[in-house]
């Protein structure tokens, strides 16, 4: 296994901005309550229409679920001596340039050919923009 860098001390951890959790929450819950009505109509009603109708909603919810998940995932922690974002570990003297592109996502470009692309659902993604464009 490759030994990785020593970015030193943790300063700020940048996790999914509460809009979008509140978002994929809402989403859930309404595809949920959703999921049941179509169950008690189809108990009472007995038609096949509506049995199809809270199956789509569960692999909604389902879905939904999947990707919250994974949103939880794309937190970007800035340390002392460089980022950390996924499996990527990147020292501040190995960024070459930080842009945030016409769809919000902020790319970083490091010495080596390649490219690391934080989304825009990452909270106070200017914020860090800015502290990434300080440290190069």
């Amino acid at each position: 296994m490759k030994q990785q860098a020593n970015l030193g001390k943790l300063i700020v951890t940048h996790a999914t901005a509460p809009a979008f959790i509140q978002r994929a929450a809402v989403v859930a819950i309404l595809s949920f309550l959703f999921f049941v009505a179509m169950l008690l109509v189809f108990s009472a009603r007995q038609q096949v229409l509506y049995l199809v109708l809270a199956a789509a909603f569960l692999v909604v919810n389902i879905f939904t679920l999947i990707g919250f998940a994974m949103q939880r995932r794309n937190t970007v922690k800035v340390f002392e001596k460089g980022i950390e974002y996924r499996k990527h570990r990147v020292e501040w003297a190995d960024l070459v340039s930080a842009d945030i592109d016409a769809s919000g996502r902020l790319n970083l470009r490091t010495r080596k050919p390649s490219t690391i692309v934080i989304p825009k659902t990452v909270d106070d993604i200017g914020k860090l923009d800015e502290y990434i464009r300080h440290q190069i």
